[in-house]
């Protein structure tokens, strides 16, 4: 009873002072126009639960994460229905169907299909053979997404190092490389990219991301490996010597499972390149072709659950928790996220146009798109500054003929946009999805991973800030 008065009085809070707000506004101006900023604080309060329930609360929070992330969505989604009506009740519905569901549908498939991938046999948990693992895990996130490249590798670079008595730091530098910033080469790597691929950038522009993504891995790879080597000589010598006497050749099991990575790959391709008009769910317009692409990555996660040996499965300790952890907290953070998106949406006709005003040049573009990037969903930030280039420079000119400009005559803003939403989701556990799957499946193998704010006092703001402050200087 007393959570349900909780609910209800919060709910009755925002009910009572969102209408006093927008006294004089009507909706169809855009909800982003007179959203105020405190109308973000249920998505506030879902981030600071993922920070602080954990650290302070650990029984709580295993126990009862889904109802704290079913709270704060419906103090967000009671009161803007009753203030807006149908003008909220179709943005929950805008976000929920085509955002919410095929980003669940697609790190489902990704994770169903690379949990039936198994590699056998035991690498020596050495720094030289960590920065390769790493190297490889970073390139192939640009072919499959961060989402699949992670959920490929994190399981044999868990099982290198398993019995490694330190070893959170290469699951925060797996999180930085493979999780984050190896998907910025094409439109497959991360969303932000194939937003911007489906909104008329080329396929192959993104390869012009490989100046500023060979610094920040060559960087990193190399802090990782100095400090790896630490941590490595710590290791005391009884734990090396059963490495080397556990030592077997590498195999790989389940291989059929790339066929059906390839049909993931083939169906967010074929998303991106058929037009095939629209249908309306629920009074929501929907590409056939997403319709489509959610419907093969549906069906190759399926046929991997057919097809996979229950052994292979077992031996690479695959459980739906991780994903299910994920489902369940994104839910309630892609409902409480639409105020923060409209209002960065309206640009400088909502409550930050401060902040849209203030980006003039490239280095403005890469740092607004990364910090937001940290903490909201990178996708609809990417458009955002996309968006905002196009004004500052092509102002009333269509889509496809002022994208094709900005690509190629004031390409270093698109670039900024790009990079600052691609690399900058390695700051937070909540910057990318694969951050989060990754930290659960760690943390259900035993390793003890640092705290949301103790991930990015300790690993993200002195490592990757400076990094990327050295990027900003020889590119942007």
């Amino acid at each position: 009873m007393s959570g349900r008065r909780w609910l209800l009085g919060l709910s009755l809070f925002f009910t009572l002072l969102l209408p006093g707000f927008a006294s004089g506004a009507t909706p169809e101006r855009g909800l982003g126009t007179i959203l105020p900023l405190w109308s973000a604080l249920p998505f506030a309060g879902i981030l600071l639960s993922i920070a602080l329930f954990p650290l302070l609360a650990p029984k709580f929070w295993h126990h009862h994460f889904g109802k704290v992330s079913a709270f704060w969505g419906l103090v967000l989604a009671i009161p803007f229905v009753l203030t807006y009506g149908g003008v909220a009740t179709r943005s929950l519905l805008h976000i929920l169907l085509l955002d919410y569901l095929p980003f669940i549908i697609l790190l489902w498939s990704l994770f169903t299909v690379a949990g039936g991938i198994y590699v056998s046999g035991d690498l020596l948990g050495k720094p030289r053979i960590n920065v390769l693992l790493l190297a490889i895990g970073t390139l192939l996130s640009s072919l499959i997404g961060t989402t699949g490249s992670a959920m490929v590798m994190i399981r044999p670079v868990l099982k290198t190092n398993l019995e490694r008595k330190y070893k959170t730091h290469v699951v925060v530098f797996f999180i930085f490389l493979v999780a984050n910033i190896g998907g910025s080469l094409t439109p497959l790597g991360d969303p932000p990219l194939f937003l911007g691929f489906l909104h008329h950038v080329p396929f192959f522009w993104t390869l012009n991301l490989i100046g500023p993504m060979a610094l920040c891995s060559l960087i990193l790879l190399t802090l990782f490996f100095f400090i790896d080597r630490h941590y490595y000589r710590k290791e005391s010598p009884a734990d090396k010597k059963m490495d080397e006497a556990h030592t077997t050749p590498i195999r790989i099991h389940g291989k059929r499972n790339f066929l059906f990575l390839a049909g993931i790959v083939g169906g967010v391709l074929l998303s991106g390149f058929w037009k095939a008009g629209t249908v309306s769910v629920l009074g929501v317009e929907m590409a056939v072709a997403n319709l489509a692409r959610d419907l093969i990555l549906l069906v190759m996660g399926s046929l991997s659950l057919y097809f996979t040996p229950a052994q292979v499965r077992k031996n690479n300790q695959f459980s739906w928790g991780p994903i299910q952890e994920v489902a369940i907290l994104f839910a309630g953070i892609f409902v409480t996220i639409i105020p923060a998106i409209e209002i960065l949406k309206a640009g400088t006709d909502g409550a930050l146009a401060f902040l849209i005003r203030s980006i003039q040049q490239p280095a403005h573009y890469f740092w607004a798109a990364g910090a937001l990037s940290s903490f909201l969903d990178n996708a609809p930030t990417y458009l955002t500054f996309m968006n905002t280039a196009l004004g500052q420079f092509f102002a009333g000119m269509p889509e496809p003929q002022a994208v094709a400009l900005l690509t190629t005559q004031k390409k270093i803003f698109l670039e900024a946009v790009s990079a600052g939403a691609v690399f900058m989701g390695a700051n937070t556990y909540i910057g990318n999805a694969p951050n989060f799957m990754v930290k659960a499946i760690a943390e259900e193998c035993g390793i003890q991973m640092p705290s949301f704010f103790g991930y990015i006092a300790r690993w993200s703001l002195p490592i990757l800030i400076p990094t990327f402050i050295l990027v900003t200087l020889v590119f942007f």
